[in-house]
């Protein structure tokens, strides 16, 4: 850190005016250069992370939402293949009775 400091200490150019003028120009182009890039730009870093994010949250809902499917489609294959499966997710979830079955109302 010594080093860094002397960079801005005009006393000890000496001979090396030019050298260390052009470093001190370089670093003070370059802190300018990232920060425009980081921060200050349209296409900046921040954006850069929450698109990434957005990307990586979106890709774990399109999985979910294929595993869902598939899931359905299991489902489906399994009610029209079945008479069994499709009269018992009938009467599960749309109430439906046979003729001579007792029905309870759990309201």
């Amino acid at each position: 850190m010594g080093k860094f400091r002397d960079i801005w200490n005009r006393d000890n150019d000496g001979k090396n005016a030019e050298k260390r003028s052009f470093i001190r120009y370089a670093i003070v182009a370059t802190v300018i250069f990232l920060i425009l890039v980081g921060f200050v730009n349209q296409n900046n870093i921040v954006r850069w992370v929450r698109a990434g994010a957005e990307i990586r949250r979106q890709d774990r809902l399109i999985e979910k939402y294929r595993k869902e499917i598939k899931d359905m489609d299991n489902q489906i294959h399994g009610l029209t293949t079945n008479k069994d499966s499709l009269e018992q997710y009938a009467r599960e979830n749309f109430g439906f009775t046979e003729p001579g079955d007792d029905v309870y109302r759990t309201d």
